[in-house]
């Protein structure tokens, strides 16, 4: 998600010691490697599709086993009040990195990720744009993924965040805008302190629906033209390709608009839904990077694929596709 600045902290502290206590509760062999195999990058899994030990975006959330294990870590997701999705103790080795990256797929695109330090040193920096820091133990931070990032572990222990994606309701919001314009109103002394409280369980409020069957003509028309902008603004593309490509993906939303007017979300319809896509994935231009954004540089090409092309339907019927 794009915030106004690299990195926003919110008004809340949390006992370190008290989370680390409940992370060290969890063996070696607990932890799940990183699905791209980046080297001592693990996480467990607290909130994620049907409360397994996985690492997809899509179907409802639900607690784990291992939430069940971590009281002060199940307060600690609560105290926000906000519907979460999916979200995870995440482990960088000592002398390991996550690699500068962008987040770009559909499910970042209305989520932003709340980090929580636990276990770490002040030779772990995060990089977010132009900005590095060191995010301290118990503080509580949000970035913004939609620029470049990447995370250096320069310590001799590894370091251990909770993570909590969440869209954030209007509250959520109200209070980032509130930070954003008063600093002072996230610093120590302001920061909300949140203590461990014995024999609390809260409540959590978990996305059951990540995305629509068949992606909503309006949601389609807004996120092409988030992107046909993005991409205008860059000098750099070629202006011909340009006003091609904003043609191609209108048309794309076009059509689906009339498809979805004429069918809605019917299971008979997913091969009409399913031709228009290999259609227009069919005319993207070879070159992946034939045209870049403006804000960040990443290709159009992966961008409309990630965001649009492979979220407008289902994942059971992404998978009929791939079948």
């Amino acid at each position: 998600m794009r915030l106004s600045r690299p990195f926003i902290r919110l008004p809340f502290r949390f006992d370190a010691d008290r989370l680390g206590e409940e992370v060290g509760r969890f063996p070696r062999d607990r932890w799940m490697a990183h699905p791209s195999g980046l080297r001592g990058n693990s996480a467990i899994a607290l909130v994620s599709c049907g409360g397994g030990d996985n690492d997809s975006f899509d179907g409802e959330k639900r607690a784990t086993p291992h939430l069940a294990r971590c009281p002060y870590v199940r307060q600690t997701m609560a105290v926000f009040g906000e519907v979460l999705s999916r979200s995870r103790l995440m482990r960088l080795e000592a002398g390991c990195e996550v690699g500068l990256h962008v987040d770009f797929n559909y499910h970042w695109f209305s989520r932003v990720r709340i980090h929580i330090p636990v276990v770490t040193s002040p030779r772990v920096i995060f990089h977010c744009g132009p900005e590095r820091l060191h995010m301290a133990a118990g503080e509580c931070w949000i970035f913004d993924s939609w620029r470049r990032h990447k995370v250096v572990n320069g310590g001799d222990a590894s370091r251990v965040h909770l993570v909590i994606d969440t869209c954030g309701s209007s509250r959520f919001w109200e209070m980032v805008g509130t930070v954003e314009h008063s600093p002072s109103a996230s610093d120590a002394a302001a920061a909300r302190f949140v203590p461990y409280q014995p024999g609390l369980d809260p409540p959590l409020l978990l996305e059951r629906y990540s995305a629509a069957a068949v992606m909503a003509p309006g949601e389609c028309e807004a996120l092409v033209e988030d992107l046909i902008a993005d991409f205008s603004a860059n000098p750099a593309n070629d202006a011909t390709l340009a006003d091609a490509y904003a043609r191609l993906l209108r048309g794309f939303a076009r059509d689906w608009r009339s498809l979805w007017l004429l069918h809605g979300d019917e299971p008979a319809a997913r091969p009409r839904y399913r031709s228009l896509i290999a259609q227009t994935r069919g005319r993207l231009h070879p070159n992946r990077r034939a045209l870049a954004t403006s804000s960040n540089g990443i290709g159009v090409n992966a961008v409309f694929a990630q965001r649009v092309l492979n979220a407008a339907l289902s994942p059971a019927d992404r998978a009929a596709r791939a079948g």
